[in-house]
């Protein structure tokens, strides 16, 4: 996978070398028409990243391709920053911006300049042309509009034994459904949790709950995931009310069979819903508001930006389970029936694999699984230790987690992958993370009005609606300390790979291609111990010391 960070700073880029400051500047030293070149090459490059990512796993020649592009592109921005902090220190000098464009000063800097830019775009242009070789297909729309579709789909059933720990959550959303004290007919309900808390497994639940059968006239399930398409939708709800799916019927035949089905007391679940845009929903809400008093529609989200959309109500955040829960139901996929562990030692390691899974059910599920058919001591600390890789296994956790992150627009993908940077558990300073963001140039304004503060907080704010960011501590109003859940951490970890390293005490070696690095400061004798190591990465454009103190709970 192409990293985050460098998507961000290809389009840093993009955006600094098409810039009026630089094509003014350009002009006078001579390299304009080097720079919209560059420009152009480096936006071509930005059209292939995303299947040039896919491609990497299964090829090592685009492999290749992809860490050679990341070495120029580096490189290129350097050379930029060079070029812009040049022009920067002259403004502060001079009075006057046609004092800095006249000065002999300029002159020399700019023949010294021109040669490295010519070279720089020489070089992409080469990596622009191999592309060819690979027949990497063009992203036909921007990044950011992209929708990432997948071939998820969810039904209604459920065993009762499958479900462990739910049975309060159970009984909060059933009070929500069954709520009739209501000022309009039809009600919606979010559920809102990151992926793999057990959203679709609770509602399973709840839907095949007596009392809830007993209270609705008519119980629908459809299954959103990522296209938000109105018409096939309909169809879905029209297909899951009559058992019957509608036959080449016009939008309009489809919301008039639609309206007749619902004029009942109904339940709707609408499982796994992405659509951020009002719109898109308001135009599916209107044919849903003809049901009896009492119908509810019931909403499973990974984002507090649909609830927002959606719910007519307050949403139920789903949280991760208990230490007990999580116990039972890992004893339940290692043991099976069998329901005790008879070795207090498996035991002892079954629990410290447990508290690593952070409550998260998929997670648990997953070891469970690979543990099932391993019995030693041997084989259990192995897993232990391997936590982070058989997480990441196919049918693991962070590939469920990964969906979430697939479907962040690129500006948001960087700064993400950035806070790989800061340990587990770590208490991070919101202030702090916007202005490392802005000093890396993953903040872009298109608005000269806009202070670069305030477009970063949205960008923080974003992630905090997605779940990648759970809110802490409020410093009075002024400011935000927050934390990473462990498995988004590891999530972080897995997308930035060597650009971002987090140098701690299970770390061997410092990738010589390291851009960002953090150290924890807080262990001096390891710090000392292991300098030797932090010569080798030249690269470095971010080196922190987290001296913070950890948040050893968090609620």
């Amino acid at each position: 996978m192409a990293d985050a960070i460098l998507h961000g700073v290809v389009r840093s880029i993009i955006e600094r070398s098409g810039s009026s400051i630089f094509q003014q500047i350009g002009s006078i030293w001579g390299v304009k028409v080097e720079l919209e070149k560059m420009n152009r090459t480096v936006s071509t490059i930005r059209a292939v990243l995303h299947d040039a990512e896919e491609q990497q796993d299964e090829s090592h020649q685009v492999k290749d391709w992809l860490l050679k592009l990341r070495d120029a592109v580096f490189d290129a921005d350097d050379l930029l920053s060079e070029f812009s902090t040049h022009v920067l220190q002259q403004k502060v000098m001079d009075s006057e911006v046609s004092t800095f464009f006249s000065s002999s000063n300029q002159v020399a800097f700019g023949l010294k300049m021109a040669p490295k830019i010519k070279a720089m775009r020489r070089r992409l242009d080469d990596i622009a042309k191999d592309r060819k070789n690979f027949k990497l297909k063009l992203e036909d729309r921007p990044v950011e509009t992209r929708v990432v579709t997948r071939g998820r789909e969810t039904h209604s059933f459920v065993r009762k034994e499958e479900v462990i720990g739910r049975e309060k959550d159970k009984k909060a959303i059933i009070d929500l459904l069954l709520d009739f004290d209501t000022e309009e007919n039809v009600s919606f309900i979010s559920i809102v949790g990151m992926g793999g808390l057990g959203k679709t497994t609770l509602v399973q639940y709840v839907y095949n709950d007596e009392e809830v059968t007993a209270y609705f006239e008519l119980k629908m399930w459809v299954c959103v995931s990522d296209v938000f398409d109105v018409k096939a939708i309909v169809e879905k709800i029209i297909e899951s009310a009559t058992k019957k799916k509608p036959q080449n019927l016009e939008m309009d035949q489809l919301q008039d069979v639609l309206r007749k089905n619902l004029n009942q007391k109904y339940l709707l679940v609408m499982d796994d819903v992405w659509n951020e845009d009002e719109e898109k929903w308001c135009s599916l809400r209107t044919l849903l508001l003809g049901g009896s008093k009492g119908s509810k529609v019931l909403v499973t989200t990974r984002t507090e930006l649909v609830a927002d959309i959606t719910s007519t109500v307050s949403p139920y955040f789903l949280k991760g389970l208990l230490e007990n829960q999580s116990w039972s139901l890992f004893k339940q996929m290692t043991l099976g029936k069998k329901q005790e562990i008879v070795n207090p030692n498996l035991e002892a390691i079954g629990r410290e694999i447990v508290e690593k899974c952070c409550g998260v059910p998929l997670a648990i599920k997953t070891i469970g699984r690979v543990l099932y058919f391993k019995k030693t001591e041997a084989e259990w600390l192995y897993i232990k230790n391997e936590l982070p890789n058989v997480i990441q296994l196919r049918d693991g956790i962070i590939p469920v987690l990964k969906l979430s992150y697939n479907y962040l627009p690129s500006h948001l993908k960087c700064c993400f992958a950035y806070c790989s940077l800061f340990p587990k558990n770590y208490l991070i300073d919101k202030f702090t993370l916007i202005q490392l963001w802005i000093a890396q140039g993953f903040i872009q304004s298109s608005e000269e009005n806009l202070q670069l503060e305030d477009v970063a907080n949205e960008y923080f704010m974003d992630l905090h609606w997605r779940s990648f960011f759970q809110e802490a501590v409020e410093d009075q109003g002024r400011n935000m300390f927050f934390k990473m859940h462990d498995l988004i951490h590891d999530l972080a970890q897995s997308i930035s790979r060597i650009e971002c390293t987090l140098f701690d005490s299970n770390a061997k070696n410092v990738n010589e291609k390291v851009c960002h690095l953090s150290f924890p400061s807080y262990r001096s004798s390891f710090f000392k111990e292991n300098l030797t190591l932090l010569v080798k990465a030249n690269k470095i454009r971010t080196f922190i010391l987290t001296s913070y103190p950890y948040l050893t709970s968090f609620d």
